[in-house]
């Protein structure tokens, strides 16, 4: 006998094209430069969209990667065994060329490219992207010696992914990591301990060998083939490049203690780490080492924005399905006024990050003239502070379109929610940014009286934008402590500004408008679902164009 029969359970949400649905996405890599890949993220949407790769996102996150430190006749391996559905994801990602695209085909529109290539990939998995990211940015900080670049050069660039834990030279590609944070400092990296001494010179021609010992409170992708740390020598802090393997094939001493236990994220392993004189070889001046290490940061915190705006996609296609299949108090729930007005508003806010993450891939894609030269420096942390603030508060609204079903593991909801805050931490965190911010500002200055009167320029036809310009400039203009003390407001008022200017440029009108209007006053903060004096015709617009019904 039936007990009840299943209705108005929202289906799962697969086979679709995630490039082609979103008309933003499409616009913008045209907008930006990279028409030229138009095809190839076509058929990287609509492989990503398919069954096949959910399952192996759910698979390599409900399997994480398991540390083994000795075998079992006790000799020292550390290493970590991974699902084989993470492997497969790399390989996505090698194929796509994720890695290395702009290195291997510098030109226009090269880093826009890769970003909507990466934006895809990071709304079906994101965990697999940490390796992805720190091999990418990594490659620029490489290329400053030569001699060693050229040994890594085809390993790098490969299009295979090799999943083998052997030495480098026996390897079809290699992926880096990083490991830069210790217990005692965090984000603050001067406070490292960890010292690096002089060995013998090595002999083919690479430079010198030095010891590296000490400890990693966070060592990103342990299994990586080599890592670009930070160690001490006697001149100051410099930057390492750190391999797995020695060059007689035997372990370079870099012991694992244990893998991080997570919140999200789970698919990577992170780790905690001894050097035990572990071999590296010296990357860029000595005592330079956090200058040498600033070019990956910034490629870094490029991909956490991009990663962030990616987890707001995702979870607004996933907020709009649930809305247009689930039905309550008579109606289906896209149909009623109070949530049409929060999906709208959520459709808005991803918009406008999709934007501006393209707007910044363009920029490293520009000339290095004083305006570029800001957005990539002042704009970079400036985004990855408010966007990836926006994405906990946006995934957690997605979450709660969906109900109980999405506080549940079994549905999508709960792993893009988990996985939120981590690019807001890593990298620099919320304050780390900011104050950055402030330190690039007074460090660009030319671009960035360029960037502002952009802002004027925009601002001159639009009152709510010339408002909020206005207030940014007032807040510029605050004695040093005030302004440091204010930072959080002042990026807040930029990184709107910014986006509000994208928005009156390339949405259209009624979106543009509702945006704006719905920012001015949000100072003091907000919650999506406020947009006031939005028709239906525009609100059903807002929608359709962020994912077609």
């Amino acid at each position: 006998m039936h007990t009840h029969e299943i209705t108005n359970q929202v289906p799962d949400l697969h086979d679709y094209d995630l490039y082609r649905s979103d008309t933003a996405l499409v616009e913008a890599v045209q907008r930006e430069g990279a028409h030229w890949h138009d095809g190839t993220l076509a058929s990287q949407g609509e492989a990503l969209g398919s069954a096949e790769m959910a399952l192996l996102a759910e698979l390599a996150n409900q399997h994480p990667p398991v540390l083994r430190t000795h075998d079992r006749c006790g000799h020292r391996i550390d290493v970590v065994d991974f699902h084989p559905a993470w492997h497969t994801l790399l390989a996505q990602l090698r194929r796509a060329g994720l890695h290395a695209l702009p290195w291997m085909q510098p030109g226009d529109g090269a880093h826009v490219a890769r970003a909507a290539g990466y934006f895809l990939h990071a709304q079906i998995e994101a965990g697999s992207l940490c390796p992805t990211t720190m091999t990418f940015a990594a490659i620029p900080v490489l290329q400053q010696e030569p001699a060693l670049f050229e040994q890594l050069r085809t390993r790098l660039f490969s299009r295979e992914h090799d999943a083998r834990d052997l030495p480098i030279t026996h390897k079809r590609s290699i992926l880096i990591g990083m490991g830069m944070t210790e217990k005692q400092g965090g984000s603050d990296v001067r406070s490292n301990t960890a010292i690096a001494m002089p060995a013998d010179p090595l002999n083919d021609g690479r430079g010198t060998a030095y010891l590296l010992s000490g400890h990693k409170w966070f060592f990103s992708a342990p299994m990586c083939d080599a890592h670009l740390m930070l160690a001490r020598t006697e001149n100051g802090l410099s930057c390492f490049f750190v391999p797995r393997w020695l060059p007689d094939g035997t372990r370079n001493p870099i012991l694992i203690q244990r893998l991080k236990d997570k919140l999200g994220n789970r698919s990577n392993s992170s780790s905690e780490v001894e050097f035990e004189e572990a071999m590296g070889i010296m990357v860029g001046a000595e005592g330079r080492g956090i200058a040498t290490i600033i070019e990956m940061a910034n490629h870094t915190r490029l991909d956490c924005v991009i990663g962030s705006a990616a987890l707001m996609r995702q979870a607004l296609v996933q907020a709009l399905h649930h809305a247009r299949h689930r039905s309550a108090f008579g109606r289906l729930l896209a149909e009623q006024p109070l949530m049409r007005n929060v999906l709208c508003d959520l459709a808005l806010e991803s918009e406008a990050a999709t934007m501006l993450m393209l707007r910044l891939a363009h920029a490293f894609d520009g000339p290095d003239d004083p305006l570029q030269r800001a957005w990539k420096r002042i704009v970079t942390p400036a985004a990855k502070f408010w966007i990836c603030k926006r994405a906990l508060e946006f995934t957690g609204e997605c979450m709660e379109v969906w109900g109980g079903n999405g506080y549940v593991e079994t549905g999508p909801m709960a792993r893009l929610y988990r996985e939120a805050p981590v690019n807001s931490i890593w990298e620099g965190s919320g304050n780390v940014m900011c104050l950055d911010v402030l330190r690039a500002i007074s460090r660009e200055t030319e671009g960035f009286q360029r960037l502002l009167q952009e802002l004027e320029d925009a601002a001159a036809a639009h009152a709510a934008l010339a408002a909020r310009v206005h207030t940014l400039r007032q807040l510029l203009q605050a004695p040093d402590e005030e302004r440091e003390a204010c930072a959080r407001r002042l990026v807040q008022q930029l990184v709107l500004a910014l986006q509000g200017m994208l928005m009156l440029r390339h949405a259209p009108s009624g979106s543009a408008e509702a945006f704006l209007a719905s920012r001015c006053d949000s100072d003091g903060g907000r919650v999506y679902g406020t947009l006031a004096g939005a028709s239906l015709a525009s609100q059903q617009a807002i929608l359709e164009r962020a994912w077609p019904a």
